[in-house]
């Protein structure tokens, strides 16, 4: 039998073969009438079987051909990479250099991007080299399929020399660039680029928009976040979860509750991460309430909560004291979750901030593999405590196995601070300086001058400040400040005063203290100023409370109020107490209780 004079017309036949009954025909009708032996009848086959995801097919087909073009490599090449296989790429692709064949932009791109699955850089690195010396650095095919290797592997840089060089940039490449750089946490090269990319006339899709939405919650541009979703809506761009769940998240960390609040309510679908966005939100500008009650009915509408959102939600406890809660979240992670170091972290500072301090320390002792995360909440956690010396104890047991860092002395010099210890607090700042090279930052400098002015040292901790190689921050001189105030030091107070003035603080609590160390002084036209630029500025002063956990409900006590539905029984109760540690003789010389 004669071969078929016209074998390209089998190519659209097995194009438009959906299952492999119809190409097992093709190739035995090819089998038969001797197409076997042209290789792009061969490579259109491989390429069926691949596409209709017969891997098994597609290799016996072609281990069988003897002489083996770039087609056929390619065809091979692509079924395996279709089926999520990329280790097999990549030998396939060494294979096919080995035997000497010539790859095309095809063979570099799909190993390329075998290359990212596997996040091997430097394989993919040789890869591009070699696609360069075949002349193919001005494809944009192979040149995205680097572009997307170095994002992946956050070479950003890198990623930018191949985007500057390339002659043509299709949208994939300028929303790959603008995404790698937001996820890199270089929020604002990512929005730089967008904007570049507008001047060049390219309108983003929604993929480019998720990632100009992370930067802006990123860089807490909250105006240009809310200029992206405008434009999102006149568009029409299509808004799916992933673009939703970013807006909630950029949103809810630049403080947009309300909005993040509306976007989540009117969401079609949503996932555990858009709730846990939502309930991060509300947890990390301090409305606790609201995110544990998000948790709650994340759980109720048929989600668990994954690490992130319990996190979350042990930051809204320690926040509030609400100490059962989050014992109870600490048991859920315990049954259902790896308790890894992130989350006995979170757990640890839970602990220690809602006062069992002793469960703090006994769930750190358990950990076994502790980083210095872990050893720094410790640290603090006895600092808040006032526990300087077993901090310094804690600190030290670190010392033989962890190298201390910034933080860690950060959390060593604050606890010294809160107990006192003013030598340690010295000897330790110093060390730091000279035997572990760490340039003391703004919180190092506040907790040694805390430290050295609460004890009366104020010229001390002045000369300190004035040995700084950067600008003192409105911390270091309230701390000073408050020193002055507490010592009587009239002339180095007068300074720290000026100096807070200038920084302009909008918090009441400063300008009080500024104002009482004035009247301290007597210098009454210097606290009328202060107090009338108070006025000016409406500045109120929120008033100090207590919150008590009562069988899962809060109750909060000010000072001078009696609005507590249980007020009179309270009052009741603290008389009685009063009255019997009186008979006791254990509360001489003290005023009584009061509400």
């Amino acid at each position: 039998m004669q071969p078929v004079k016209w074998p390209t017309r089998l190519k659209p036949l097995l194009l438009a073969c959906k299952d492999k009954k119809s190409i097992a025909k093709i190739h035995a009708f090819m089998m038969l009438t001797g197409l076997c032996i042209h290789k792009n009848s061969v490579a259109n086959l491989i390429a069926s079987y691949g596409r209709v995801g017969d891997l098994l097919l597609a290799r016996k087909v072609f281990d069988k051909l003897s002489n083996r073009g770039v087609d056929s490599w390619n065809a091979v090449i692509v079924a395996y990479s279709r089926k999520n296989f990329p280790k097999e790429v990549l030998g396939f692709y060494h294979q096919m250099i080995v035997e000497g064949a010539r790859p095309d932009s095809s063979t570099f791109t799909v190993a390329i991007k075998a290359c990212v699955s596997l996040m091997e850089l430097e394989k993919g690195e040789e890869i591009w080299h070699k696609a360069v010396g075949f002349g193919y650095e001005n494809d944009v095919f192979v040149a995205s399929s680097v572009l997307n290797l170095y994002v992946k592997c956050g070479e950003m840089d890198k990623a930018m020399l191949v985007f500057n060089k390339m002659t043509r940039k299709d949208l994939v490449c300028w929303t790959t660039l603008v995404t790698g750089f937001a996820q890199s946490g270089r929020a604002r090269e990512a929005i730089d680029l967008y904007r570049k990319m507008q001047k060049e006339g390219m309108e983003g899709d929604d993929v480019v928009m998720v990632g100009l939405i992370q930067a802006c919650a990123n860089l807490g541009d909250s105006k240009l976040g809310l200029m992206i979703h405008g434009f999102m809506i006149r568009k029409g761009l299509s808004m799916d979860v992933f673009v939703q769940t970013g807006l909630v998240n950029m949103y809810a960390k630049n403080g947009f509750l309300e909005y993040a609040s509306r976007v989540f309510k009117k969401m079609p679908s949503k996932n555990h991460i858009s709730w846990g966005a939502l309930i991060s939100g509300f947890a990390q500008n301090g409305f606790s309430r609201n995110a544990l009650e998000l948790l709650v009915e994340m759980q109720d509408n048929g989600f668990k909560p994954d690490l992130a959102s319990l996190v979350s939600a042990l930051l809204a406890c320690s926040q509030s004291g609400l100490l059962k809660f989050g014992k109870s979240i600490h048991g859920y992670i315990t049954r259902r979750l790896d308790m890894k170091q992130v989350s006995g972290t979170a757990v640890i500072d839970m602990y220690a901030k809602c006062g069992a301090l002793s469960y703090a320390r006994e769930l750190f002792d358990r950990i076994e593999s502790r980083d210095r995360i872990s050893w720094n909440v410790m640290i603090a956690s006895y600092g808040v405590h006032g526990d300087g010396k077993e901090a310094l104890s804690l600190f030290l047991q670190m010392k033989n196995s962890l190298k201390p860092d910034r933080e860690t002395f950060a959390a060593l010099l604050s606890a010294l601070s809160h107990s006192g210890l003013v030598d340690e607090g010295r000897y330790w700042f110093n060390l730091m300086v000279n035997e572990y090279n760490i340039q003391p930052t703004g919180k190092h400098y506040a907790c040694v001058v805390d430290l050295l002015a609460r004890a009366g040292l104020v010229e001390e901790a002045y000369k300190l400040i004035d040995s700084m190689n950067n600008e003192p921050g409105l911390a270091i001189w309230v701390a000073l400040l408050s020193g002055c105030c507490n010592h009587g030091k009239l002339s180095i107070g007068d300074i720290a005063a000026k100096k807070v003035l200038e920084l302009n603080p909008d918090d009441l609590g400063i300008h009080s203290l500024v104002a009482n160390f004035f009247a301290m002084g007597n210098m009454w036209r210097k606290v009328a100023a202060v107090r009338k630029l108070m006025k000016e500025t409406g500045m109120k002063k929120v008033p100090g409370y207590s919150v008590l956990d009562v069988n899962g409900k809060l109750h909060a006590f000010l000072k001078g109020d009696k609005s507590h539905h249980e007020y009179e029984a309270i009052a009741s109760a603290l008389d009685k107490l009063d009255r019997e540690m009186r008979l006791h003789g254990k509360n001489e010389g003290l005023p009584a209780f009061g509400l």
